[in-house]
């Protein structure tokens, strides 16, 4: 809940100076837990959709490693609005970790496997990785816009920085949005 705080602040800032927002993703997910929810999570997280949402510099996201769920939701995903999206061929995207998905859609048949459960799971994990969860099955529904190498990230965050410089953005004729509370 603090670090959504922090983040709505920080995109605010940049917004507000003009300063283009990137992201370097590798996150498991929102924590969560009841804690989590009594620190009010949902309402801060909300905050930091918002602040993303109305920011009006350019947004870049590198998926470096893992990025699922809500994580993957507020950290520069094009649903939201992100300029230009890329990632790593290592990265994972996907609605939930391999180990996680597995365990929920695949709990009747790793039951009747037996003692040949174990291997059977690190099957359907190592499957959900090279299927499922990759960066190529993303861009192939439009999500990232391109896979690339990591050597050449910091030249492809040049161009789309480049390329986004004289980025128009068509304001709403309101006076200003209203704050998610």
């Amino acid at each position: 809940a603090k670090a959504a705080d922090k983040c709505a602040r920080f995109i605010r800032l940049s917004d507000a100076y003009n300063i283009p927002i990137i992201f370097l993703v590798d996150t498991p997910g929102f924590l969560p837990g009841v804690d989590q929810e009594t620190l009010g999570v949902i309402h801060r997280g909300g905050r930091f959709i918002f602040s993303f949402v109305e920011a009006t510099v350019p947004k870049l996201t590198v998926v470096i490693r893992k990025s699922y769920g809500g994580g993957y939701a507020v950290m520069g995903s094009k649903q939201l609005g992100s300029d230009i999206n890329l990632a790593w061929p290592t990265a994972r995207i996907a609605v939930m970790g391999a180990e996680g998905a597995i365990n929920i859609m695949s709990r009747k048949q790793l039951a009747e496997a037996g003692e040949n459960a174990p291997a059977l799971r690190k099957q359907l994990i190592n499957f959900y990785n090279e299927h499922v969860a990759t960066p190529w099955i993303a861009a192939e529904r439009g999500y990232i816009d391109a896979v690339i190498e990591p050597s050449q990230t910091r030249l492809e965050i040049r161009k789309a920085l480049h390329i986004l410089k004289d980025k128009e953005v068509h304001k709403s004729p309101r006076k200003h949005s209203l704050l998610p509370i």
